[in-house]
């Protein structure tokens, strides 16, 4: 897939901005307490249990790791982003996280604490943000024990303004993340669109916004925005979690075995 170039000093080229102007927009944001319902219940079926070690990749600000320490006990947590002030806000958040610093784009990236270490695995929104996904995911793999699980999550539908903002290159489809996945390595159990219809009306409110959404967000989001978020929170749960119109693309992949 061909890449969009970035927005001039947009904060997706430069991830230590982004996280100091969008990190408690990102914690209220609904569709991400969406994804997260969605992939606690992959992890679930996916044997999740006391003793499994959890890799977080572009943990950005914390949330997630966060939360996944809340719903699943005796699980070991690590998370690895581009950005340290993203690092840093979730160290503060969840101190006892291996927290890395990594470019998954670049060479052997991996630190040797974490090669072969994760039994599940999430990459939720990250892909999108890259110039050479298929490369990032054999790095991921690199993470993974044999027969690991890894769950991936990525924006379909058409992109909005505050998605070119912070720095999406492309949006998905089942059948791109599937092709991505198998160029990488990985045995694909499945590639479906989720959240039909309530998550495709959040995003049509987003569109709608325009380029008026980066201001509305940014630092401390407005009454109006904050409204918005807590709406959409309650009304996603009236969604599909698999639907082929969905706008959230998922997919669960796993390391082949040696």
């Amino acid at each position: 897939m061909m890449s969009e170039p970035l927005p001039a000093n947009s904060p997706a080229t430069d991830w230590e901005q982004h996280w100091n102007l969008y990190a408690e927009a990102t914690a209220l944001n609904p569709a991400n307490a969406f994804r997260r319902r969605t992939i606690f219940r992959i992890l679930r079926v996916c044997g999740l249990k006391p003793g499994s070690t959890v890799l977080d990749v572009g943990c950005g600000s914390g949330d997630f790791l966060a939360c996944i320490n809340q719903y699943f006990t005796g699980v070991s947590l690590a998370g690895i982003d581009h950005s340290q002030t993203g690092l840093d806000v979730t160290g503060s958040k969840f101190p006892d996280a291996i927290l890395k610093q990594v470019d998954l784009e670049s060479d052997n990236p991996i630190p040797p604490g974490l090669r072969d270490w994760a039994s599940h695995t999430v990459c939720s929104e990250v892909l999108e943000h890259l110039h050479d996904p298929v490369l990032a995911l054999r790095n991921i793999g690199s993470c993974m024990e044999p027969g690991g699980v890894l769950v991936v999550t990525v924006p379909g539908g058409p992109k909005s303004a505050f998605d070119r903002t912070i720095g999406h290159l492309r949006h998905y489809n089942t059948e791109n993340i599937r092709d991505d996945l198998e160029q990488a390595g990985y045995v694909v159990e499945q590639a479906t669109g989720a959240g039909f219809p309530m998550f495709n009306l959040y995003r049509l409110v987003v569109l709608l916004r325009g380029d008026q959404l980066s201001k509305d967000i940014c630092g401390t989001p407005s009454i109006l925005s904050r409204f918005a978020m807590a709406l959409f929170r309650v009304l996603l749960y009236l969604t599909l979690p698999y639907s082929p119109w969905g706008w959230q693309i998922v997919a669960v992949a796993r390391k082949a075995e040696k």
